[in-house]
């Protein structure tokens, strides 16, 4: 009872952190493999087990999407889905040890984007006397590439994604955060279909239900509360998430 108890309440927090910053994965990763799963099993699980957190929390802030750049919200979706699949199927066939190794650094670069992003995008843009902006294909082709990392690996693809938009758009984080949430759920989505189909996903049922159910509850409260905080907060709860991820990250090794 403990230790569904304890699964559950990280699946409440992993849903929170997935709804407000991004970061879910960091608290459901570690948890599965403390008790006794393997690494690449325990992603799988947390994968499937968080999408309906994701998808919760997407539903909530449905009305509040905003595209994008110049890509339509479709093409960006579409994107989303392919990329997550294909980051999936890596998974299942390749070892993960090199691409763990880059998640630190590419999260320390996230997160310098995302403190730093708008004015970077605004000196640019004063020093080449237009705006800076990714056209549709930049959009797109950024958007692959985190989608693939989504798909693979997962932990701190939301982080990532508000950082492109941020610097590659001028988009405010708070802004973005429902469209961030809705992308995260096409990429998951697609990552949980061959999850299910191809992985031992299911060899872990207990642990996964009950962490489901948490992240359902956590994807459902943590949504209500972004929609409901101040943009200042909601920007100062992102840039916390990132710097705390980045830096466990690292010390995760």
């Amino acid at each position: 009872m403990i230790e569904v108890c304890l699964v559950l309440l990280t699946g409440v927090a992993a849903g929170i952190l997935n709804a407000v910053g991004g970061g879910g994965t960091f608290v459901a990763l570690p948890a599965l493999v403390a008790f006794g799963l393997q690494p690449v099993t325990a992603n799988a699980v947390s994968r499937v087990a968080l999408v309906p957190g994701v998808v919760a929390s997407a539903w909530v802030c449905r009305r509040e999407v905003v595209r994008v750049g110049p890509a339509s919200t479709k093409a960006l979706t579409g994107v989303s889905v392919a990329g997550g699949g294909v980051g999936a199927g890596l998974l299942l066939v390749l070892p993960a040890s090199s691409f763990d190794a880059a998640v630190p650094w590419l999260l320390a670069f996230a997160t310098a984007m995302l403190a730093f992003g708008r004015q970077l995008s605004r000196a640019l843009a004063g020093a080449l006397g237009r705006p800076v902006g990714l056209g549709p294909g930049g959009v797109l082709c950024g958007q692959f590439v985190l989608a693939l990392y989504g798909g693979y690996f997962g932990g701190g693809a939301g982080i990532v994604m508000t950082a492109l938009w941020s610097i590659g758009l001028g988009l405010d984080a708070a802004v973005s955060n429902p469209m961030r949430i809705t992308q995260l759920a096409a990429v998951y989505l697609s990552a949980t279909v061959l999850f299910l189909v191809a992985s031992d996903a299911l060899s872990a049922s207990l642990l996964l239900t009950v962490m489901l159910a948490g992240a359902v509850a956590g994807g459902f409260a943590g949504a209500h509360l972004a929609r409901h905080l101040p943009a200042r907060l909601l920007r100062g709860c992102l840039l916390t998430t990132a710097v705390i991820t980045t830096v466990l990250y690292f010390l995760r090794g």
